[in-house]
C-alpha cells in the first residue's frame, strides 16, 4: 500500500503546486480509504468524455455533482 500511496502524493503535489503537506496526506487519506467512489466517479468521467466529448475538468464535474453528499460525507470525516 504504501507505494500507491507515495504515487499519489507525488501526482498531487505535481498538480496543486503549493499545497501543504498536511492537506496534500488528508487528500491521500480520502482517496485511499474511498477508493470505490472515485473509481466510479473516475469511470463515470471517462464514459461522458467519451460520450459527449466533454474534457476531463468538465466530465469530473458533472460526475461529482451527482455525487456531492457522498463527497461531502467523506471530506467531514477528514476536517
Amino acid at each position: 500500500m504504501w507505494g500507491s500511496e507515495f504515487l499519489l502524493r507525488t501526482f498531487i503535489k505535481s498538480k496543486m503546486k503549493g499545497i501543504p503537506d498536511a492537506d496534500i496526506d488528508k487528500f491521500v487519506k480520502i482517496f485511499t480509504e474511498n477508493p470505490d467512489l472515485f473509481k466510479k466517479i473516475a469511470e463515470e468521467a471517462q464514459m461522458l468524455m467519451k460520450s459527449q466529448g466533454l474534457d476531463q475538468m468538465t466530465a469530473i464535474t458533472n460526475v461529482a455533482g451527482k455525487y456531492q453528499a457522498e463527497l461531502k460525507g467523506v471530506a467531514e470525516k477528514f476536517k
